[in-house]
């Protein structure tokens, strides 16, 4: 016979007394939680954002900066040889097949290391910018780039990977870093670090850019926490 609505069958009263006892002991039941891949999709999502965000604001602050600097270094053509001296700037000159080679965790720990040193440079120059407008942008983008460092510890952690022993991000500039000889080699100095780190920008969009991928925002993996036992 059909059951009707409203009339309850000696089956569908065991299946309910057995939810019923179920729910009562769910404090001793293992719990389902998702796992840190959700979050880790989010933090990749947001620091790419933030790379490609600073790739924009790089664009106009270094045309604002090399105007200051004056002849050469705002002439669209000048593209100067890298002088020994400015070997201290991290480099983002990696062969490609070399870098693409590298685990992600030695990528993460590369470009935390440089986003690190570049930002204490960085600072040298906001505290030497000749106009309180260039002052402010400086001070502005040296904001957004200490974000940065932080976002990239945050996909490091949630992937599972340590930070590089001895990097402190935003320290002071090494005793003596930036001083020049002369008044040209200085400007030498700024044009390669702006330069750099334009291109450490650029290589980090696509690294993030391919990580996303690898750990997408909607993946969710659940595991299993004893309670109650």
């Amino acid at each position: 016979m059909l059951n009707v609505a409203g009339e309850i069958s000696g089956d569908s009263w065991g299946i309910f007394a057995f939810l019923c006892a179920a729910l009562c002991n769910l404090p001793a039941v293992p719990a389902l939680n998702g796992t840190d891949e959700l979050g880790a999709g989010q933090s990749i999502q947001k620091t790419y954002d933030l790379t490609r965000y600073l790739e924009h604001q790089l664009r106009t602050l270094a045309g604002t900066y090399l105007n200051y600097l004056g002849p050469p270094f705002n002439e669209p053509d000048f593209n100067p040889p890298r002088l020994a001296r400015a070997e201290r700037v991290p480099s983002a000159t990696v062969d490609f097949d070399l870098w693409r080679g590298l685990t992600d965790n030695a990528r993460l720990a590369a470009n935390y290391r440089a986003y690190s040193r570049l930002l204490c440079y960085l600072r040298g120059l906001d505290g030497q910018a000749g106009t309180a407008e260039l002052r402010h942008s400086l001070g502005h983008f040296c904001s957004s780039l200490q974000g940065l460092v932080v976002s990239i510890a945050g996909v490091m952690s949630s992937l599972g990977y340590p930070l590089p022993a001895g990097t402190a991000a935003g320290t002071p500039a090494p005793a003596g870093a930036s001083a020049s000889p002369n008044d040209f080699l200085k400007k030498m100095d700024d044009f390669w670090l702006l330069k750099e780190l334009q291109t450490w920008l650029w290589r980090s969009a696509k690294d993030f850019n391919r990580l996303k991928k690898k750990v997408p925002p909607a993946v969710v993996t659940l595991r299993l926490e004893a309670r109650g036992f």
